[in-house]
């Protein structure tokens, strides 16, 4: 026995078998593999944390968050006139959402929402087993929470369903824990989810689906949103009602096993039916969609296309929706008045070949362009006038009125099986014979000082034409624009009874005659304004030049720039009805300029007042301590200069061309006709006190409207319908008297007139004026500038061409941001047409 074998006690050591070493080896390198693999595996996820982590975005971007939201329009009442957006999204604080429709969200959603971190992993826990053992083949469940879907929609965005988008989706709702609280994230939830129907959002969902604000929801209709999200298309109770109701039973008892509701009020809600209600997205109101048109084009030139459609901007604006919907009326009685006297009768739309089947064949007709929402397309049934149409899906009948069938007779008289238009009559046993016109018309309706749009109808029917004649048909004003000429004669210091000579010029092919063809001699500005007389208008421009009438039209805004010929003081230019509206405000205000305006404020989602429209007549300062007031507004004229004009103007009305304007109103008005070269515009512009109103009638394609169709004819009587609605709601008033003015009786020659005189004018008395006036000259060329006219009328600058009225033009944004846009002007006939060598511009 050796030393080494034995122990220190004696006895022999274990002797160690080759099994127990290799046991000892593979124990030592099992350990280091699980060392080395764990190690790995901690450097695997750390790289795969650092790869998912390295572009995610930032949470903080939520604390500010707001998601597309619809813009919405209001009128001067607050009536909501129309909304703008991209999708269709009602933002509501989180505090504004009834209890019951956030319950129904989490109960159906994420039940555990304010205990988890962000995850829930008891939720990924159970998905995961039951996609083991039940789901296979199937899209696995899923075990995203409110947090994880917040993630995705606002952050990722991004639906692939993959291991690493749902890594980044969870790092992202704990970091969002972190950093927003709980209400703050259901509240961003709740506002953007999608829940189909194209509705954004529970406000917007409830709207869609129940035509109905959250706070009226029941718990079934609330627990019915609360299907939604999990599948907005196969849950849409309009399309699928049965699976629609299964699921929103289930979520009711969801809601009472956590204990939201009780059992009784689950049992309960499940017993009501399930009955979606429908909800037209709501476009402009009725009648004003010209008018919402134009406030979409000015936000979006302020703010750009997406805050304008997604900014939730509140927007008030100067509409007054009572007047709006009478000067649509108004306008469009005149129209087919006009229509029916000049036109005649056109024809059927349409024809059915087996007429005793025209409750089948009728409704798959289309409605013509224009055709007004009052109206039915009709069937004839019989020579006589019998008449049927469908009214809510059942068959009506009616006889035409007699003057229809005569008016009918003359051109094309009705056959069985004729399909026209018929506007059903209040005794409901007749029917109006209806066609759409093809002549077109155009009104505004603005307060003089601030220049507030109250009322705008830019043709017919705006689902007939988009184009906005008040503000982007260019026309010729005729002798509406003559009061410019009299305003810069009466900055002049001329008199309202100076005298002017009535007698005939010539210059080359330039025959310019008054209306009636007749002459009066020497004659006062008050008559020659009165009667529209060209030849006088014509002197009084070479009076004072062409360039201080075309300073006049151009800082009255009328006009951008003046051509240098005496035919344009008869109105040949061109020009909007907005813009003669405008220049029209000056003189009735007293001589300050106005900017038309459609929108008074704005309001950003929170409720502040992001933009105001500033009174100019009542700017604000501070001047010493001490706050003034100050009227900003440019000054056009003297206020003595415009209150000159506001007389003479007034008896336009009460003894001259513009007497159909004044019939039935004894309120002070003032105003103008006029009517271009060959009858082809008709226009009344009138002001009360503070109120401004022109009319326009023409065709889009300029023709004339008849021999002797002026515009004291054809628009003052639509002015005059007009102006009656607004004095219905206005106290009276009269025009203020500028210091240092003498209203005085005199015989102007012709009537007994009353005029307003500045201090050393004598009333009723005619002074000698420098240079030409007074009717003792002779005309030349040198004092006119005839020699820098055009030799013939086609000389005359034209407009470019425009959309024919029965063709849709594009929507408002395609059309130019400063919406100018014109109509065509073909010009006149050398030798003035119907009218006689009257010569270009106004007539009367």
């Amino acid at each position: 026995m050796t030393r080494s074998s034995l122990r220190p006690d004696g006895s022999a050591s274990p002797i160690r078998t080759p099994r127990f070493r290799r046991v000892r080896v593979f124990l030592a390198t099992v350990s280091a593999l699980a060392v080395v693999g764990f190690g790995g595996a901690l450097i695997a996820a750390y790289g795969f944390y650092l790869h998912i982590s390295a572009d995610l975005p930032s949470v903080d971007a939520l604390k500010q968050y707001h998601p597309p939201v619809v813009s919405r329009l209001y009128t001067a009442d607050d009536t909501l006139m129309a909304e703008l957006s991209h999708e269709r999204r009602i933002y509501v604080p989180i505090s504004a959402i009834p209890p019951r429709v956030r319950n129904a969200f989490i109960a159906a959603e994420d039940q555990n929402f304010y205990s988890h971190g962000g995850v829930d992993y008891f939720a990924i826990a159970r998905a995961g087993l039951t996609d083991l053992v039940a789901r296979h083949g199937k899209r696995p469940l899923g075990a995203s929470t409110i947090t994880q879907q917040v993630a995705k929609v606002m952050l990722l965005n991004n639906n692939v369903l993959s291991i690493t988008r749902k890594a980044r989706e969870a790092l992202l709702a704990m970091r969002m824990e972190q950093a927003l609280p709980k209400d703050r994230i259901l509240e961003i939830y709740l506002n953007g989810i999608y829940l189909g129907n194209g509705a954004y959002g529970v406000e917007a969902a409830a709207q869609t689906y129940f035509d109905k604000s959250l706070d009226q929801l029941s718990d079934a209709e609330a627990a019915m949103l609360g299907t939604l999200p999990k599948s907005p298309s196969n849950y849409n109770p309009f399309l699928h009602p049965k699976t629609a109701l299964w699921r929103r039973n289930w979520v009711l008892d969801r809601m009472s096993d956590i204990h939201i509701i009780s059992v009784q009020e689950a049992e309960e809600a499940k017993q009501e039916p399930l009955v979606p209600q429908t909800r037209r997205r709501l476009g402009p109101l009725s009648n004003s969609e010209w008018f919402a048109t134009e406030v979409r084009r000015q936000l979006i030139a302020r703010y750009g296309e997406d805050q304008t459609a997604e900014g939730g901007l509140d927007v008030h604006t100067s509409l007054d929706p009572h007047l709006q919907q009478v000067s649509t009326r108004v306008l469009r009685n005149g129209l087919m008045q006009y229509d029916r006297s000049h036109e005649g009768w056109r024809g059927p739309v349409g024809h059915l070949i087996d007429s005793p089947q025209w409750e089948d064949d009728l409704p798959k007709l289309k409605a013509p362009l224009g055709m007004l929402p009052s109206w039915r397309l009709a069937v004839v049934l019989s020579p006589t006038g019998d008449v049927g149409w469908l009214e809510n899906k059942q068959p009506r009948h009616a006889m035409l009125r007699k003057e229809d069938l005569s008016w009918a007779r003359r051109r094309h008289p009705l056959t069985a099986g004729d399909v026209v238009m018929v506007e059903p009559q209040s005794d409901h046993d007749s029917a109006a014979l209806q066609q759409v016109p093809r002549v077109q018309g155009a009104t505004v309706t603005m307060d003089v000082h601030t220049g507030r749009i109250l009322a705008m109808v830019g043709g017919w029917s705006f689902k007939q034409s988009w184009f906005n004649r008040v503000t982007q048909a260019q026309r010729q004003p005729g002798s509406s624009f003559k009061p410019l000429v009299y305003l810069a004669a009466m900055e002049r210091d001329i008199s309202p009874s100076e005298t002017f000579d009535d007698s005939p010029i010539s210059f080359g092919d330039w025959h310019p005659q008054n209306y009636e063809h007749d002459n009066w001699g020497p004659t006062t500005l008050h008559d020659a304004l009165r009667e529209s007389r060209n030849l006088v208008t014509i002197r009084v421009a070479a009076h004072l030049g062409m360039d201080a009438v075309g300073d006049i039209a151009v800082r009255s805004g009328l006009v951008d720039k003046m051509p240098p010929y005496l035919p344009s003081a008869l109105g040949a230019v061109e020009t909007t009805v907005l813009r003669e509206a405008g220049a029209y405000a000056a003189i009735a205000n007293g001589g300050h300029v106005v900017s038309p305006s459609v929108i008074d404020y704005i309001q950003n989602p929170d409720g502040q007042v992001i933009w105001r429209a500033q009174d100019p007549a009542k700017a604000l300062t501070t001047e010493t301590g001490v706050p003034l007031l100050h009227d900003t507004r440019p000054v056009l004229v003297s206020p003595q200069s415009a209150y000159q004009m506001q007389t003479m103007m007034r008896d336009v009305i009460r003894h001259g061309t513009g007497i159909r304007a004044g019939i039935g109103i004894d309120r002070p008005i003032a105003g103008k006709t006029g009517t271009s070269q060959d009858y082809r515009d008709a226009w009344f512009a009138g002001f009360s006190p503070d109120v401004v109103t022109v009319v326009w009638i023409g065709y889009d394609t300029p023709q004339s409207l008849g021999k002797n169709e002026t515009g004291g004819h054809i628009a003052g009587p639509i002015w005059n319908e007009i102006m009656k609605a607004v004095f219905a709601t206005r106290p009276r008033l009269d025009f203020p008297t500028p210091d240092g003015m003498t209203l005085a009786h005199y015989n102007t020659g012709r009537i007994s007139a009353v005029d307003a005189f500045k201090p050393g004018q004598i009333p009723g008395a005619s002074v000698p004026l420098h240079g030409f006036g007074s009717g003792t000259q002779a005309l030349t060329a040198a004092d006119t500038g005839a020699d820098m006219l055009p030799d013939s009328e086609n000389d005359m600058p034209g407009s470019t061409p425009a959309p024919d009225a029965n063709t849709p033009l594009p929507p408002p944004s395609a059309t130019p941001s400063d919406g100018s846009q014109s109509t065509p002007n073909t010009p006149p006939p050398k030798n003035g047409g119907e009218g006689g060598d009257i010569g270009v511009g106004g007539l009367y």
